[in-house]
């Protein structure tokens, strides 16, 4: 596989009145092409803190972040769907093409298929209030596909669903990376989804976030989420992963 980007020994400090305060220490991961990658850790331990840095909302105290390739770019998906209310759904899908001032007729075209061809087609028009909550993701997502990043980072992105929304819609976005064969860096509180969506899961230790393992994630018959969650190995996987946390994962 082809390496998209190197981190070592990524360190971050925060300043407060007491002093510095490490929020995560050495980090070193390798993310390469069309890998799904999930991270958790305990409440609290810096696994947003790695995100914002990787999506440049933040910066780092030591470390290398190495890009192997030129330009490389970088879409980050929120937790909430974020979209505009008074914004049609064409117009939030083509959001962040507006900001980049990239908005062509070959990527208007380029949105509207990424729309119709995961079922959004006949709501251009319409405004996020008409759309469900997996809907929105989806568009959430596609909003984030077309600026075409080499790199998707996704924050939690079903927290905000009910159980069996957040089933059928992690279905759904996975479906959608895979056939747009996009590379994830993803956090989750839930081990069962990370094992579910990812080809690797790192395990993050408490603040100061190390990683403390990593599982290269294999089943048996690998397909859709949901599906997945039928392997004979994903309780083995799931009882390995929570003896790895300190806490409870959140």
């Amino acid at each position: 596989m082809t390496k998209l980007l190197e981190i070592k020994n990524l360190s971050k400090n925060y300043q407060t009145l007491k002093g510095e305060i490490p929020a995560i220490l050495n980090i070193d991961l390798d993310v390469y092409d069309g890998e799904f990658i999930a991270i958790v850790g305990s409440s609290g331990c810096g696994k947003s803190t790695l995100l914002n840095i990787l999506a440049n909302l933040d910066n780092y105290t030591s470390g290398v972040i190495n890009y192997h390739k030129k330009n490389l770019k970088i879409g980050y998906m929120l937790q909430e769907d974020a979209l505009f209310p008074w914004l049609t759904i064409l117009d939030n899908a083509l959001l962040g093409l507006k900001i980049e001032k990239k908005l062509t007729e070959s990527n208007i075209a380029y949105v509207k298929n990424l729309l119709q061809t995961y079922g959004l087609g006949d709501f251009l028009d319409k405004y996020p209030s008409e759309l469900s909550g997996g809907m929105k993701q989806r568009v959430a997502l596609i909003r984030t596909l077309a600026i075409k990043p080499d790199i998707l980072l996704l924050d939690e992105p079903f927290s905000a669903l009910d159980y069996q929304s957040r089933l059928a819609v992690s279905n759904d976005v996975y479906k959608i990376i895979k056939k747009e064969h996009k590379t994830v860096i993803m956090i989750t509180h839930d081990i069962a989804e990370a094992i579910s969506l990812a080809s690797r899961i790192v395990v993050l230790s408490k603040r100061p976030a190390k990683i403390k393992s990593i599982y290269e994630v294999k089943l048996a018959n690998p397909s859709d989420p949901i599906s997945n969650r039928q392997d004979k190995k994903f309780t083995t996987y799931y009882d390995q992963i929570w003896r790895d946390l300190d806490v409870n994962v959140a």
